[in-house]
C-alpha cells in the first residue's frame, strides 16, 4: 500500500503473483490479464467487510474508521483512504493499530496506567507506549518496522523447505510460482501449529514433477528449529521497542501492562522475549486478532457521539518535512 516498486523488490521476489511497476512508479499486482493497484485490492476486502456488516445489521453502512500500522507514512495512509473511497465508504478517521488496541483495552480503566502495545502482525511491526485511564488514551511514543511481520517468518520456513527439497530431490521449488503458493500455505500452517505443539509435519503431495513422475514434499519441523530459523527477525523487534521507551522516557520495568496485538504474538518465543524484556507476563485479557477492530469500533462510537467521556491523543510517528522558500 502506497509504496513504490523499488521499495518492495525484496518482497516481490518472494510472492507467487507478479508485482509490476505502474506508470507513476507505484507497485501494482498483475493477475488474470489485468493490473491492480493495492488500494483496488484492499477495496475488495473492505467491500466484503462492508457487505458482512450490512447483512448483520440489516442496514446500509456508509462510514468507517480504518486502522493502519503506526509506522505507515503519509502515502500509505492516503492509499488506505483511497481504498475506503473505492469501496464506497466515507473514512471518518485513520487511526494507528496499537492506539486502537489501547482504546479497546483502556475503555473500562479507572486508574491511570502506562501500557506498551506490542503489535506484531502479518506484514508490519509496531510498538506504542501509552497512558490510559480516566477516559483519556494518550500516546507517548511509537516506533516500528514496516518491513517486518509474520510473512517474513513464513519466508524463512519456505527457504528452509526449498533447501531441504533441493537436497532430497534436486529440484529448486523457488522457481515454481504454483509450488511457492502451496509452500506459503504449508509454512504458515506449520508456524501456527507450532504455537501449540512441539513438532509438526509439512505434507504437500504432488508439489512438482520431473521425468520420473510426481514429487511429494514431506518434512518434519520442530518448534526449536522454527525458533532458530527466525531468531534474528524476532530480535529485530526489540530495537523499535527500546527506541519507543527511550523516546517516552520510561523504564521497561515501569510499564504496568504489555498488550500483545497481531497473530504473530501467539508464538511462545515472542511472548518469552516480551516477558524477559519487560519483566512481567504479557496481558492475556484481549484477543490479539480482534482487539484492533474493537478499538476502531470504539473510536467510531466517539466520532458519532455514542461513546462519551473518552479522549484520544495520538502522535505523528514520522517527522514532518517543512519546506522553506
Amino acid at each position: 500500500m502506497g509504496r513504490k516498486f523499488d521499495e518492495v523488490k525484496s518482497e516481490a521476489s518472494r510472492v507467487s503473483y507478479a508485482v509490476v511497476t505502474a506508470s507513476n512508479g507505484d507497485a501494482w499486482v498483475a493477475a488474470r490479464g489485468k493490473k491492480y493497484s493495492p488500494p483496488e485490492i484492499s477495496a475488495m476486502v473492505l467491500q466484503k467487510l462492508k457487505q458482512a456488516a450490512e447483512d448483520y445489521l440489516g442496514e446500509k453502512v456508509t462510514d468507517a474508521v480504518v486502522t493502519v500500522p503506526a509506522y505507515f507514512n503519509d502515502a500509505q495512509r492516503q492509499a488506505t483512504k483511497d481504498a475506503g473511497a473505492i469501496a464506497g465508504l466515507n473514512v471518518l478517521r485513520i487511526i494507528n493499530e496499537p492506539t486502537a488496541a489501547a482504546l479497546a483495552y483502556g475503555l473500562d480503566k479507572k486508574k491511570d496506567e502506562t501500557i506498551a502495545v506490542y503489535d506484531f502482525g502479518g506484514g508490519t511491526f509496531d510498538i506504542s507506549v501509552l497512558e490510559v485511564g480516566e477516559g483519556i488514551v494518550e500516546v507517548k511514543a511509537t516506533n516500528g518496522d514496516t518491513h517486518l511481520g509474520g510473512d517474513d517468518l513464513d519466508d524463512r520456513i519456505i527457504e528452509w523447505l526449498t533447501a531441504e527439497f533441493r537436497k532430497s530431490d534436486g529440484i529448486d521449488l523457488a522457481k515454481d510460482r504454483m509450488a511457492l503458493q502451496r509452500l506459503k500455505e504449508g509454512a504458515e500452517k506449520a508456524k501456527i501449529e507450532l504455537s501449540s505443539v512441539m513438532e509438526t509435519e509439512v505434507n504437500l503431495p504432488f508439489i512438482t514433477a520431473d521425468q520420473n513422475g510426481p514429487k511429494h514434499l514431506q518434512v518434519k519441523l520442530t518448534r526449536a528449529k522454527l525458533e532458530q530459523l527466525v531468531d534474528d527477525l524476532l530480535q529485530r523487534t526489540m530495537a523499535p521497542v527500546r527506541q519507543a521507551l527511550s523516546d517516552a522516557g520510561i523504564d521497561p520495568k515501569k510499564i504496568d501492562e504489555v498488550v500483545l496485538v497481531g497473530g504473530s504474538t501467539r508464538m511462545p518465543k515472542v511472548q518469552q522475549l516480551v516477558r524477559e524484556f519487560f519483566g512481567k507476563e504479557p496481558h492475556k485479557g484481549v484477543n490479539p486478532d480482534e482487539v484492533v477492530a474493537i478499538g476502531a469500533g470504539v473510536q467510531g462510537g466517539v466520532l458519532t457521539g455514542d461513546v462519551k467521556d473518552l479522549l484520544l491523543l495520538d502522535v505523528t510517528p514520522l517527522s514532518l518535512g517543512i519546506e522553506t522558500l
